[in-house]
């Protein structure tokens, strides 16, 4: 058999492939080695590691392990089908999104959407192989009224919207099984050494009138994949969670004062890492270390260039954000040794500002008391 992973993907058809959406943005197969990179190279030399990407979309985090698996075995397998066999069967796992992702995953990784089809690159005795899907259900909460007397009620795993996400089976319900379900290590009923992943960055919470309310649901995959204590985690997420964003500040304080965050690469414009793609506040990815905990190698990325890196806590006394410019570590330091320092946080809420939400527009006609009238310079 030839060796497959080095002579069928070129063009890389992956690195082609067009972003469905900003909340579910395909990994390249650049990006994916660089987070890769961030391991240490001996697990892919080991027969024994296991990986698992939560959050399938294309199958490129698999696809780009099982590259690296095929050369780091080659001494223990010398054959390259039983090489082949041992990886996809005994060392790399995944759980698709949705059922058009989980065969998009199997294509890339096993060669055919089946993993006991008559193309498959390794004979399973299921279609799904180790790349599965299933379909999940949304949990919902005890239903309440808005303010028109309107019902609505949400997930309770993830805050989807009932309105919106409560529908036939013809859909996807983009219930993502990892984090709808409280024993995320039931799924496979195994260890992990590695877990990677671009997880669904969010989900709409308040029907389909209103697309504006749209939660983050990333911190939920990195919860998760957390509790089924992994050596290692590198994930891929906005960068919002740095300073604000809804449901995120426990998260926030969690990530930064475990000092398990060893190294993490942050670009200010998204389209650095995905091309085309705007995502509010850029994108970073991270490696988290179970067993060896310290300072992190913050890696501040623009225009595709490296601007700064520093090795340094993520946590500074006093503030309750990440700091993401490594130039302003040293103007807050000195600033917090001022006298009467008062941290200006504490006196102009992040989020209403003035009293107003910073998601507030105001109305051009006065209806209720508490409205905010705008005025347009003519």
């Amino acid at each position: 058999m030839a060796d497959i992973y080095n002579t069928m993907y070129n063009p890389d058809v992956l690195s082609c492939i067009a972003n469905l959406s900003n909340d579910e943005v395909f990994t390249p197969p650049s990006v994916a080695n660089a987070m890769l990179d961030l391991l240490p190279q001996e697990l892919f030399c080991d027969p024994n590691t296991k990986f698992l990407d939560p959050a399938c979309k294309s199958g490129v985090f698999l696809r780009e392990i099982a590259k690296r698996l095929l050369k780091g075995l080659e001494p223990i397998y010398p054959d390259l089908q039983e090489r082949t066999d041992h990886i996809f069967k005994n060392q790399l796992y995944g759980i698709a999104i949705t059922e058009l992702t989980s065969h998009l995953s199997r294509r890339s990784l096993y060669c055919s959407k089946t993993a006991n089809g008559n193309y498959s690159v390794v004979k399973f005795d299921t279609v799904d192989g180790n790349v599965r899907f299933k379909r999940i259900e949304h949990v919902w909460g005890k239903e309440t009224k808005d303010a028109n007397g309107k019902s609505k009620a949400s997930c309770v795993f993830c805050g989807a919207s009932k309105e919106q996400f409560d529908r036939g089976v013809e859909l996807e319900s983009h219930a993502y099984e990892l984090i709808h379900t409280i024993k995320p290590e039931d799924i496979f009923k195994m260890k992990f050494d590695v877990i990677i992943s671009n997880p669904p960055y969010h989900i709409n919470t308040a029907g389909a009138d209103n697309g504006a309310q749209a939660k983050p649901i990333y911190q939920l995959f990195v919860k998760q994949a957390i509790k089924l204590s992994p050596r290692f985690l590198v994930m891929i997420t906005p960068s919002r969670w740095f300073s604000g964003g809804w449901g995120l500040d426990e998260f926030r304080n969690e990530m930064i004062n475990s000092n398990h965050i060893r190294v993490i690469h942050d670009y200010q414009d998204s389209s650095d890492c995905f091309a085309g793609v705007d995502i509010k506040g850029g994108v970073s990815y991270f490696l988290w270390d179970r067993d060896n905990k310290g300072t992190c190698d913050f890696v501040s990325h623009e225009s595709n260039k490296i601007t700064s890196a520093v090795t340094r806590y993520l946590h500074e006394d006093g503030c309750d954000v990440l700091i993401r410019y490594n130039e302003l570590i040293s103007i807050y330091r000195k600033a917090r040794t001022m006298y009467d320092f008062t941290a200006f946080s504490s006196i102009v809420s992040g989020r209403s500002p003035f009293g107003l939400n910073t998601n507030h527009y105001g109305t051009s006609q006065k209806t209720y008391s508490d409205d905010v009238v705008y005025f347009e310079r003519k």
